[in-house]
């Protein structure tokens, strides 16, 4: 297929689409209709022959021929954009709209009380900030990037670590006067322990300790299971069982006293946090600003 102007236009339409998550956001940065974009999507369709978007009144996604074509075409799209940026003097610009997924750990203990340095800075710049799964399509929800916790697996995408928290083992004063504190890592087959939801794998982390190069791994349970790292949390300040939390979202209730570190001694397990962005050859440079931001105020809360 011979590409032409129309099919061009088209790719760039589509790439609005996914990069604003929707119809009416594409319209805005293009200065074209909402109704007007559809169109041309669905131009774009019949030229190839394929349908692209999956649409219902409330959502909009890309179909798996959509996915890759915009995987594909995506990187020249930019390459043409950096080049125009080139020939205007414009390169290092960081402007337009910008959607980053962000571990809501991260997002309100790190990321939120410097939000007001990052707009400053980036005047030119419209951020969205949006809470997903630490696991998903980013081309299909249209995210730029995502700051996710844990291991990223092999995939397309690109991926840069940002620190290494450390996993604590916790529980409440209140559990622990009903119940007792474990005197080591082993006595917890006997406790209540809470589990929380591997996002990727969707089945409880296993817990495991480590110190001075020694893995042990224990086999726990407990009548509690959660996706929400907020809902898990509170539940462990009321007592409901032991809980792995990681040391970056729970500082101030260790201070107060609201949570209690049941093994110091065993410091050694660590849980990483990434940015991770679709691979492409060339990253906007309001994707690479925010990296470098969060990279920057990241650093002192590594271990």
């Amino acid at each position: 297929m011979a590409p032409d102007g129309r099919l061009l236009a088209g790719m760039s339409v589509l790439a609005a689409v996914v990069e604003g998550g929707s119809f009416i956001r594409a319209a805005e940065v293009l200065g074209l209709s909402a109704s007007g974009v559809s169109r041309a999507v669905a131009r774009l369709e019949r030229r190839i022959g394929v349908r692209l978007l999956d649409r219902t009144t409330r959502s909009l996604s890309l179909t798996s021929e959509g996915a890759r074509l915009y995987e594909l075409a995506a990187p020249h799209l930019e390459g043409i954009e950096a080049a125009a940026n080139l020939a205007s003097g414009t390169a290092g610009s960081v402007r337009g709209l910008l959607r980053a997924s962000v571990n809501p750990i991260f997002s309100r203990h790190v990321l939120a009380p410097r939000l007001p340095e990052f707009v400053a800075r980036f005047p030119d710049l419209t951020t969205i900030v949006v809470q997903q799964p630490d696991a998903g399509d980013l081309v299909a929800e249209g995210i730029d990037v995502a700051i996710r916790f844990g291991p990223q697996p092999p995939s397309s995408l690109s991926s840069r670590l940002l620190l290494r928290t450390r996993v604590l083992t916790v529980a409440a004063p209140a559990y622990l006067e009903r119940h007792g504190r474990p005197s080591a890592p082993a006595a917890l087959a006997g406790h209540d322990c809470i589990q929380f939801l591997d996002p990727q794998r969707r089945r409880p982390f296993a817990w495991e300790f480590l110190r001075d190069g020694e893995t042990l791994p224990v086999a726990t349970k407990g009548s509690l299971t959660f996706a929400d790292i907020n809902t898990m949390i509170a539940a462990c300040v009321s007592g409901a069982g032991v809980a792995q939390v990681l040391a970056l979202g729970v500082e101030g209730l260790l201070k107060t006293g609201a949570l209690v570190e049941l093994f110091p001694d065993w410091p050694g397990e660590t849980f990483p946090l990434h940015a991770v962005r679709p691979s492409r050859r060339l990253s906007p440079a309001k994707v690479e600003a925010f990296l470098d931001f969060c990279e920057a105020i990241a650093r002192p809360y590594g271990c």
